[in-house]
Formats: structure tokens, C-alpha cells, sequence
């Protein structure tokens, strides 16, 4: 006799086949020449602080995993920085394109699916107290909140350099009024 799979089960398969769709598009983008998009850069520089501001609040009694989220923050700043001295940029009359570093984009997007792979694996086959409470897991696990907060830092500075790039480029490309 078969033993029904509980409903939590199809949740996380859904929840895990979303983030394997938009895991693929982060990924198609980091390998290839694109055109700049304002409201997605936007998107990104208020959407991540956001999430990692709510993070941090919820670890507040946990300093280790409150300091993990920050030095990742720092490490993905500083990679974003890197990130944006290894992309290619060239201005168009169709607008601003750029090709970002292959290599870095999906070395960060793999480290943090696989960090988010292994927490999902082991909720539903590990620890009876993991799988009791996946999502406090996530908020104290130090090693977690690093990843995210590196992808988190890299995606952010890396948008704000895109928009700076982007502005730069509208003043060079703008006539002269004297």
C-alpha cells in the first residue's frame, strides 16, 4: 500500500519548480549580450535590500546568522564591482546592450540554488526538526543567509553600476546645449 504524499510535499514542488524556472532565466541572461532594461535594474536596487532588510530584522537575536547575511552583503558588493569591470558595454542608437562575465553570474546563481537545493532536501529527508520548521531553518542557518546575501549584493551593486553605465552613456550620447 502507497503512502499519500503529504499536501506540503506538492507545495514545495511547486514552489520548487518556479524557482527552477526563474533560476534558468537569471542564468540565459548571465551568459549573453542583452539590452538594459531601467525598470529591471530598478527593480532589482529595491527589491533585494528589501528582502535583505527583513532578513536581518528576523535574526536580530541571532548574531551569527546576522553577521553571515552582512559579510555576504559585503562580499556580493565587492563582486559586484568586479562583475561590472569584467562586463562589455557598447551604446547603440537602439539603446545601451551589455554582455556580464558568463563565468560569475552563474557561479553565484548555482551557489545559491544548490545552498537552497540542499535546505529544500534536507527539510523533507533529514532532521525531523528541519522539517518541522523549513523556513526558521532558512532564517538561522548562517551559510544560508551568506549565499543570499553575496547573490543579493552582487545583483544590487551590479544594477546601480548598469543605471550609473546607462546615465553616463545618455549624457555622452545627448547634444550639446550651450
Amino acid at each position: 500500500m502507497a503512502v499519500p504524499a503529504h499536501p506540503s510535499l506538492f507545495v514545495s514542488l511547486g514552489v520548487g519548480a518556479l524557482l527552477a524556472w526563474r533560476v534558468y532565466g537569471r542564468i540565459k541572461r548571465a551568459v549573453g549580450r542583452q539590452k538594459f532594461s531601467k525598470g529591471r535594474a530598478w527593480t532589482t536596487v529595491c527589491f533585494f535590500p528589501v528582502i535583505a532588510v527583513l532578513l536581518c530584522y528576523s535574526t536580530l537575536k541571532l548574531p551569527n546568522a546576522t553577521l553571515a547575511l552582512v559579510g555576504g552583503l559585503v562580499v556580493g558588493t565587492g563582486l559586484g564591482i568586479y562583475g561590472l569591470r569584467l562586463t562589455k558595454f557598447e551604446s547603440t542608437p537602439e539603446g545601451l546592450f551589455y554582455t556580464p562575465n558568463a563565468h560569475l553570474g552563474i557561479a553565484l546563481s548555482l551557489l545559491l540554488i544548490l545552498r537552497i537545493g540542499y535546505r529544500f532536501f534536507t527539510s523533507y529527508f533529514g532532521d525531523a526538526a528541519v522539517a518541522a520548521a523549513p523556513t526558521a531553518g532558512f532564517v538561522q542557518s548562517p551559510l544560508t543567509l551568506a549565499m543570499f546575501g553575496t547573490v543579493a549584493g552582487y545583483y544590487v551593486m551590479y544594477a546601480i553600476g548598469l543605471l550609473h553605465r546607462h546615465r553616463v552613456s545618455q549624457v555622452s550620447t545627448s547634444p550639446e546645449t550651450s
